[in-house]
């Protein structure tokens, strides 16, 4: 017989049985220095690992599905991936990712789908905030997650419709506390310094993914730099005349030429989000993931692994962003073509990565304030989620630069 000397955990759509939990054996496997592959577009971008007891006993205990493999099955998988002709990639993982979570200490009254997708698959990470980001801690980190967040100083655009609910008092509150513990005058000055040290994580070569709001109101924040765009019930005084025009695109990482929201009623940072211009039924709201070469583009093609090329929609403050205004060197990744948005999208800031991701919770499609948190022992195989796991996975990776 045969000795058998790997284990596959397949990534395809018929055979795994809880694709969210096969990341988490995977990220354990490297943190014990075990060697690991990614196979890229193998059986919905499985993962090739050592066989070895322990691990074996881990998939078991976590409910990964995982085979067997001979030296001779694994060379002949490795001989068919390594075909010209295929659109398929081995790559080697090398490292677990240091990973950080930018989340606020507080309870929120939502809650995060990465923290929530983190945990879910046993995936440590440590909770950080501007205290922490302000005094230079990010260098600690691989990878760093931006939960909902506003870095515009606008409380998330609450105001018109929770400005005399006391979550939204208690948490302008304990903004305003600790931009002025940090030695700020006004939350969105504070706001406007973590974006600049998250800017200098990514430019430094940390990888950044957010979703939702923290996507456009980081990019906001960075092309507001200097300039007043809060109303007095945000910081106390009128935003300065004309502040469209003071806007310098070139500091943001994905956006242009948008243009913001005055009204702070509105729930509502630009016109980037595709939110209320969406004329979509809820079951045609799926988006797809674009195809690229494994070989020639492991990174987007990583980013992109799944069992599925169609993902379900799902809505959040920001769902989606307007294809017009997404720089030409950003990639966009996933999209909805009935109305011409982006949902998913990935570019380079100097040494460094970010992916955005729009919605806010793959698996609830129209996710509300004080809505119970999503239990992913129901979702085991949730395309959306994957997204954000192959986000977190991706870091490790030996790198070797696009070529296209």
């Amino acid at each position: 017989m045969a000795k058998a000397s790997f284990i596959l955990l397949p990534m395809d759509e018929k055979t795994q049985k809880n694709h969210l939990k096969a990341y988490g054996i995977t990220f354990w496997c490297l943190e014990k220095n075990y060697k690991a592959s990614w196979l890229l577009n193998y059986r919905g971008g499985s993962f090739l690992l050592p066989d070895v007891l322990e691990i074996r006993k881990e998939c078991q205990i976590r409910g990964v599905s995982f085979e067997i493999l001979s030296d001779a099955e694994q060379t002949n998988i490795l001989n068919e991936i390594g075909s010209p002709s295929q659109n398929m990639e081995a790559v080697i993982l090398e490292k677990a990712p240091r990973i950080a979570v930018y989340t606020p200490k507080g309870k929120q009254p939502w809650d995060d789908a990465v923290t929530l997708v983190l945990t879910y698959a046993e995936i440590p990470f440590t909770a950080i905030y501007d205290e922490e980001v302000l005094s230079d801690q990010l260098l600690l980190y691989d990878w760093l997650h931006l939960h909902h967040e506003d870095f515009t100083g606008q409380y998330g655009k609450f105001f018109g419709t929770y400005k005399n609910a006391p979550w939204y008092i208690e948490q302008k509150n304990e903004a305003e506390l600790l931009a002025s513990k940090l030695g700020y005058t006004k939350v969105s000055q504070e706001k406007s310094a973590v974006a600049k040290k998250i800017r200098d994580f990514v430019i430094g070569g940390g990888f950044m993914f957010a979703m939702c709001s923290a996507t456009d109101s980081f990019d906001i924040a960075l092309v507001a730099d200097g300039v007043d765009i809060c109303e007095s019930m945000f910081d106390g005084d009128q935003s300065d005349a004309n502040y469209q025009s003071k806007m310098n695109f070139a500091n943001s990482f994905a956006f242009k030429d948008f243009t913001l929201e005055r009204k702070p009623e509105r729930y509502e940072f630009s016109d980037i989000d595709m939110t209320d211009k969406r004329r979509i039924q809820v079951d045609k709201d799926y988006f797809s993931l674009m195809d690229f070469s494994a070989k020639w583009d492991p990174i987007p093609s990583m980013l992109c692994q799944n069992h599925t090329q169609l993902v379900k929609g799902f809505m959040g403050q920001t769902t989606s962003f307007d294809s017009s205004l997404i720089k030409s060197n950003v990639l966009i990744m996933g999209t909805c073509e009935l109305n011409g948005e982006a949902r998913y999208i990935h570019g380079e800031k100097g040494k460094g990565m970010f992916t955005f991701y729009g919605g806010h919770d793959p698996e609830d499609y129209q996710h509300q304030v004080g809505d119970a948190p999503t239990v992913l022992d129901l979702h085991p195989n949730s395309p959306g989620y994957r997204l954000i796991l192959n986000n977190v996975l991706f870091p490790a990776a030996r790198k070797k630069k696009q070529k296209t």
